[in-house]
């Protein structure tokens, strides 16, 4: 822990563009406002820190700059945008027991005990990431695998989706959890022998949230820290932060008034009452230099597939009595999306399942006739869907924010949970294409790593880390790499509205972009998992370089 502290410090300190900057010496790569590739040898960034203009190798270069950076004839693309994530999620797992690494409940056990033996002084042992599907458990763990590690204090261990918790008996006892305690709608508790199993499920996971400590301000400060650090170093230039809290807004305010601000935050209030507490009557001014802004707000319609809070039309083929759990009815659905849209609140919707995603999109129908404008509904993660649902996708407009990168992570379990049938609709994202549906990609960190680049690899080859399975998993619903660069840059930004300043790097847009040392368009899947930024600059200023 007080290792980590010192890394959470400094912000890295930028490089500032003085007046107009020369980057030249590039293998640059953008998309225009159409998405056609643009290539180019050189970028004159103004004192704005927007592009002034692309050079070719032909064209004059400016006589003096007063600052220029040789490329190196290394490779330049725009800034990734995350179209889905949970900023402070990740700030707060960078400072927790983080469990996404273990291979099986014994090793999860030993790094719990580890940890609260490392830290005696925490009241709670609180951290994250478990899977029970990773460590091929064949069930979720419960108190009893808590309490024979940590049994003197409480543990509440969120699952890798965030839509579950696992709690030892002390927790649950702090909780005032007994076998009469009923979940709340939309939740549901596991139960062992007629008792409280402890892992708790969607809407449930509050009964024992409720209890815990809280994390103060300056935990969110240092949170927010970590977590832009290492998104700077994964060439993360803007996110969209999925369910903003005020408490998670009000340090993002800290940081830009202490000038502390270098990756650019599109934020959607998490429910109603957060978006009314942050923006007030309509979304945010844009703040701090097109550094942060509420765009929306986030609602939850389901749950995870892992966790079988997915809402499924059919019930889960290894859980034949389930289908999931839909989390709002369909007035209180419509209702939310109605109080926002009065006020021009852009409106995302959680749907991983076939069942919530058909319900979100008929609440889409009903309420378009009603409400005009251009709306750009989103649907988030929209993972499950069944494939006659596809093309109303495009008819009504609607935004499918995808991640790649679940598709490798969750394929034996999706095979698992689904059967093959319905496996048509699942990561569809050829299809979703092909159907006229645009797309917008991100991580879902912390859930993944926010790290792009294998979330490229996966959309273009359909496989994991270790190339597998060989051709591809249903590769029909592979992207191009043009398609999938313009997930995480172009459609990344104007799904939240963003379009006129961020997203390309074609005169007159935000100058974020990266030096990498690979050609994004023409390397090998495995090439590009392995990518890293050499640099990224965030309107026109250096935030990071590696190894400086």
């Amino acid at each position: 822990m007080k290792r980590l502290a010192l890394t959470l410090v400094a912000l890295l300190l930028a490089t500032p563009a003085q007046a107009d900057t020369l980057v030249d010496n590039v293998n640059g790569i953008t998309l225009d406002k159409d998405g056609k590739v643009v290539r180019f040898t050189g970028m004159v960034i103004g004192t704005d820190g927007k592009v002034k203009q692309l050079l070719d190798r032909k064209d004059k270069r400016p006589e003096r700059p007063d600052f220029k950076e040789d490329g190196k004839g290394r490779t330049l693309i725009p800034g990734m945008i995350d179209a889905h994530g949970h900023l402070m999620g990740l700030g707060l797992s960078l400072m927790l027991l983080d469990l996404s690494e273990t291979r099986s409940l014994a090793e999860a056990q030993a790094a719990i005990k580890k940890y609260a033996d490392e830290n005696p002084e925490l009241p709670w042992i609180i951290g994250r990431g478990w899977n029970q599907e990773k460590w091929g458990l064949g069930r979720f763990p419960t108190a009893a695998d808590l309490d024979a590690v940590v049994p003197d204090r409480p543990v509440w261990l969120e699952r890798v989706d965030g839509h579950a918790g696992w709690a030892n008996s002390a927790a649950m006892t702090a909780a005032k959890i007994t076998a009469a305690t009923k979940a709340p709608e939309g939740g549901r508790i596991e139960m062992v022998d007629g008792k409280p199993a402890g892992v708790f499920v969607d809407a449930a996971v509050a009964l024992i949230d409720s209890a815990k400590p809280k994390p103060l301000a300056r935990d969110l400060d240092r949170a927010f820290l970590a977590a832009q650090q290492q998104l700077l170093a994964q060439g993360i230039t803007a996110i969209a932060d999925m369910g903003t809290t005020i408490q998670e807004w009000q340090a993002y305010r800290r940081a830009g008034d202490k000038h502390q601000l270098a990756i650019r935050i599109l934020s959607y209030g998490g429910d109603i009452d957060n978006m009314a507490l942050i923006a007030g009557p309509g979304p945010t001014p844009w703040l701090y230099d097109d550094k942060l802004r509420m765009v929306g707000v986030k609602l939850y319609l389901d749950g995870a597939l892992g966790s079988r809070g997915a809402w499924l039309k059919a019930p889960y083929s290894d859980a034949p009595g389930q289908k999931g759990l839909p989390l709002l009815t369909p007035a209180q659905l419509r209702n939310k999306m109605v109080r926002a849209s009065m006020d021009k609140f852009q409106v995302a919707i959680h749907a991983i399942g076939d069942a919530a995603n058909a319900e979100a999109l008929d609440a889409i129908t009903d309420l378009t006739a009603d409400l005009p404008g251009e709306r750009r509904w989103r649907i988030e993660h929209a993972q499950i869907v069944d494939p006659a649902d596809i093309p109303r996708f495009a008819k009504l407009g609607v935004i499918a924010s995808m991640q790649p990168i679940h598709q490798p992570s969750d394929r034996l379990m999706a095979e698992a949970r689904l059967g093959a049938e319905r496996l048509k609709g699942a990561y569809a994202w050829r299809s979703m294409e092909n159907a006229g549906v645009r797309l917008a990609f991100g991580s879902d960190v912390p859930v993944e790593s926010a790290n792009p680049f294998p979330g490229i690899a996966a959309a273009i080859s359909r496989t994991d880390a270790q190339g597998q399975p060989f051709g591809g998993w249903h590769p029909e619903e592979a992207v191009s790499r043009e398609t999938a660069l313009d997930g995480f840059t172009r459609s990344a930004a104007y799904a939240a509205f963003a379009e006129d300043r961020l997203g390309t790097l074609m005169p007159g847009m935000r100058a974020d972009f990266l030096i990498v040392d690979t050609d994004l368009l023409l390397a090998s899947p495995e090439d590009i998992r392995k990518m890293v930024p050499l640099e990224t600059w965030i309107g026109g200023y250096r935030y990071y370089k590696k190894g400086g």
